[in-house]
């Protein structure tokens, strides 16, 4: 069955940095695309960034762009991540990953039980 775990979260002062991961098992990983998601306190869910399978082509959200994040996967690992420089307050959130149904990045199949990320001096 599909498994993705998150880790990397924690507690990072402002301007810190951080990089989330997700293992992914349970189906041939380089032929889907990958999401990072996030949900602030109180929030809705966010569309973060993604990444096609064959690892060509990103996006960004406009919250986001412009500032330090980076998605990237490692096909031989089975494992994405979100790289996370100049943390600001508001990146405060619980960080999910989750599976596209196909090899682009649109949509979500599947999620990770998130990992939490705070943002605070």
């Amino acid at each position: 069955q599909v498994q993705l775990v998150e880790s990397g979260g924690g507690l990072v002062q402002p301007g810190g940095s951080l990089t989330l991961s997700c293992a992914a098992s349970g189906f041939t990983f380089s032929g889907y695309g990958m999401n990072w998601v996030r949900q602030a306190p109180g929030k809705g869910l966010e569309w973060v960034s993604g990444v096609n399978g064959g690892a060509s082509t990103t996006g960004y959200a406009d919250s986001v762009k412009g500032r330090q994040f980076t998605i990237s996967r490692d096909n031989a690992k089975n494992t994405v991540y979100l790289e996370i420089n100049n943390l600001k307050p508001e990146d405060t959130a619980v960080y999910y990953c989750a599976k596209s149904p196909t090899c682009g990045f649109s949509g979500f199949e599947y999620w990770g039980q998130g990992t939490q990320v705070i943002v605070s001096s």
